[in-house]
């Protein structure tokens, strides 16, 4: 826990010159340990940053973060090409944590779910179909799901939810 108490912050103001300034909108990132140590960071959408570490606050000014396809990996598995990533959880609890992955994607939702089957499933990844959406166990046994809806013009939204 330690090592997300040093490297959180650190991995939020790296993310920082992402997007170049080219999006209206960032990517919201928070990450929060849940073992009762009282640790949270969180980059918004406006590029405004809070740290509450115990002994330590801020609240830090920084350009908005947009993380798209090329800057998340699942197991060496991109998100579909075109694809942006609106929010970013991340929480810790002595082991048990987990990420939350929201994106939007210029594919619908049966594109998304074969993207992933097939390459997730190459990965080590044990995963059933429903519907549109996927579920299942990651290579080491933790718990994924992926849910994904159309929002009209062929465009989908998503959420990848593994772990905690």
């Amino acid at each position: 826990m330690r090592t997300i108490l040093i490297l959180a912050p650190a991995l939020l103001l790296a993310a920082c010159g992402s997007n170049g300034g080219s999006s209206d909108e960032g990517t919201q990132i928070s990450i929060k340990g849940s073992d009762g140590n009282g640790f949270s960071a969180n980059l918004g959408k406006d590029g405004k940053v809070a740290v509450d570490l115990p002994g330590f606050k801020a609240n830090i000014d920084l350009p908005k973060v947009q993380l798209d396809a090329g800057d998340f990996t699942l197991n060496g598995v991109n998100l579909p090409e075109g694809s942006r990533i609106t929010n970013m959880d991340v929480s810790g609890n002595n082991g048990d944590g987990g990420v939350k992955v929201n994106f939007t994607s210029p594919v619908g939702t049966a594109a998304v779910r074969d993207w992933f089957q097939g390459r997730l499933a190459s990965e080590g990844f044990s995963l059933k179909a429903d519907g549109n959406d996927l579920s299942g166990t990651t290579d080491d046994g933790k718990a994924f799901r992926l849910t994904t809806k159309d929002v009209g013009g062929g465009k989908s939204e998503s959420v990848i939810t593994v772990g905690g």
